[in-house]
C-alpha cells in the first residue's frame, strides 16, 4: 500500500479495496501514514464519497481500533443518544440523568465542540473539576453504581475516530455524510448498546442544512445501527434557530441545570422528553401501541419533575470529581468578565434568528477551537432572547454578549447583529421548522 497512490485514486471517484484501504486505515492508526496524508484523503472523500464496501471497512476498521464494552449482568437496557451537532444544543446534559431514572443504563461518550457547534465535553468541562477522561475500568464502575456515565473518547474507543474527529475539525472536512455517519457509529457500537436515539440537525444552522442530505444521513446511521443489532431511531430536528436560549458552554450548561430543575426553555424540554420517549418506545418492546409516545413522554415528564435526575446527575459530578455542592448552588458558574446588551434599533417583528453566525462567533470569541490542542473559554457565548415572531419595542433587549474582552464583545455584537432579523411593524415571522421535523426507524 503506497499512501499517495491510494489518495489518488480516490479522488479520481475510483474503487478501493477493503484490504487496501484497512491496510491504510491501520498505517495511519500505527503512524505509518502522515496527518497531512490522510487528511488529503478526508478531502478526497468530501468530493468523491464512499461505496458501501468502502463504508462498512471504514466502520469496522474504527470499531475494532479499540475496545467495545459489554455489560454483563446489568439488569436494565443500555442505551444512548447522539446529536450530529447544533447551536445551543444542551440535550445530552439533561437527558442522561433523566434516562438514567427511568431505568436505562447510559455510558454516554460524546465529543468536543465541532466547526461552529459545541460538544458536550466541553459543557461538561465547564464544571470545575468535572474529569471526562476516565479509563474504562472506572467508567464501567460509575455506570453500574448510577446508571450512567458521561466521557469522551479514550485512548482504548474507537482511537481512530478519535484522531479522525480532531483532523475534520481543523481541515473543512466535517459535514460529509459517511465521515459523519462512521464517527458517529463507531462510538455507539462501542459502547455495548441495546438502544439508540439519534438527533439528526436539519436547518441552517446544521451541518447538512438540506432536508434531503439530514434524512439521507440518518437513514444511513439507522441502518447502520440495526444491521448490527442496535435497536436505532433517528429524530430529525430543527436548526433554522439556537435550541434554548443560549449559545456557549458554561451558559449553556447552567440551561440544561435548569432543565433537570424542571424549569428551562420550552423547547429544550420538549426535545429532552420527546427523545426520552423514543429511547423507552426502542428499549422497552412492550411500551409501543397506538398512544405509546404520548404515554413514554408523559412517563418521562413526571420523572424530570420529580427533582430525581437533577440529584443523580449531582451523584454523577461526585463520582467525576466536580463538586457538587457547587453545582447546585450555582456556584460553580463565572460570569464572562464582559457582558454588553444588543438592544433593538427601531420596533418590529423578530422574522429570525440565524444559528451559525452564533456558533462561529463563539468559536471565534475563544469559545471553541481552531486548533487541535487550543484551550478554550467556557464563559464566552450569547443568551438570545429574541424569538421568531417576537414583537419588539425600540431599545428591547435582543442578545447579552458574554465576552473575555472589549474586543471580544465586539466581535460578538457585530455576529449578533447579522444573525437577529427584524422587520418593520408587525410583518410576519416566516415559516420556521416544527421542533421535530421527521422521525425515521428502521
Amino acid at each position: 500500500m503506497i499512501p499517495q497512490q491510494l489518495i489518488s485514486r480516490k479522488r479520481d471517484g475510483l474503487a478501493l479495496a477493503p484490504d487496501e484501504l484497512r491496510a491504510f486505515l491501520r498505517g495511519y492508526v500505527a503512524g505509518e501514514v502522515a496527518e497531512y496524508q490522510m487528511a488529503a484523503f478526508l478531502m478526497a472523500v468530501v468530493f468523491q464519497g464512499l461505496s458501501d464496501p468502502e463504508l462498512s471497512e471504514l466502520l469496522d476498521v474504527m470499531v475494532s481500533s479499540g475496545a467495545v464494552l459489554d455489560w454483563p449482568g446489568l439488569d436494565r437496557p443500555v442505551v444512548d443518544k447522539h446529536s450530529t451537532g447544533g447551536v445551543g444544543d444542551k440535550v445530552s446534559l439533561a437527558l442522561a440523568p433523566l434516562l438514567a431514572e427511568v431505568g436505562f443504563a447510559v455510558p454516554m461518550i460524546s465529543g468536543r465542540g465541532l466547526g461552529h457547534t459545541g460538544g458536550t465535553l466541553d459543557k461538561l468541562e465547564a464544571l470545575p473539576g468535572f474529569r471526562t477522561a476516565l479509563p474504562l475500568d472506572e467508567f464501567n464502575r460509575i455506570v453500574r453504581k448510577l446508571g450512567l456515565g458521561m466521557i469522551g473518547q479514550t485512548a482504548e474507543i474507537a482511537p481512530l475516530d478519535r484522531r479522525l474527529y480532531d483532523l475534520r475539525n481543523v481541515t473543512g472536512t466535517v459535514p460529509v455524510p459517511p465521515l459523519m455517519a462512521t464517527s458517529i457509529m463507531s462510538k455507539k457500537m462501542a459502547e455495548g448498546l441495546d438502544a439508540l436515539l439519534l438527533d439528526v440537525k436539519v436547518g441552517s444552522g446544521a451541518f447538512l442544512p438540506d432536508p434531503g442530505a439530514a434524512r439521507r444521513l440518518a437513514e444511513l446511521m439507522v441502518r447502520l445501527g440495526e444491521g448490527r443489532g442496535i435497536r436505532t431511531v433517528a429524530l430529525l430536528t430543527a436548526m433554522d434557530r439556537p435550541l434554548g436560549e443560549t449559545v456557549g458552554n458554561a451558559l449553556e450548561t447552567r440551561e440544561a441545570l435548569d432543565c433537570l430543575r424542571g424549569g428551562g426553555p420550552g423547547d429544550l424540554r420538549e426535545l429532552v422528553l420527546r427523545q426520552a420517549a423514543e429511547l423507552v418506545l426502542a428499549a422497552e418492546p412492550g411500551a409501543s401501541g397506538p398512544d405509546g409516545l404520548r404515554a413514554a413522554m408523559a412517563r418521562a415528564e413526571e420523572v424530570l419533575d420529580s427533582g430525581r435526575p437533577m440529584e443523580r446527575f449531582l451523584r454523577l459530578v461526585e463520582a467525576q470529581g466536580g463538586d457538587p455542592v457547587a453545582v447546585e448552588s450555582g456556584a460553580w458558574f463565572t460570569r464572562a468578565p464582559v457582558v454588553d446588551v444588543l438592544e433593538a434599533s427601531e420596533a418590529g417583528t423578530v422574522t429570525g434568528v440565524e444559528p451559525r453566525g452564533l456558533g462561529e462567533a463563539v468559536v471565534a470569541m475563544g469559545g471553541g477551537r481552531t486548533a487541535l490542542d487550543q484551550e478554550i473559554d467556557a464563559r464566552v457565548g450569547f443568551r438570545v432572547l429574541a424569538t421568531p415572531g417576537q414583537v419588539l419595542q425600540r431599545g428591547q433587549a435582543l442578545v447579552e454578549i458574554h465576552a473575555a474582552s472589549p474586543e471580544g464583545a465586539e466581535l460578538g455584537r457585530e455576529a449578533a447583529e447579522k444573525s437577529i432579523a427584524v422587520a418593520p411593524g408587525g410583518a410576519g415571522s416566516g415559516e420556521a421548522l416544527p421542533l421535530v421535523v421527521e422521525r425515521i426507524g428502521a
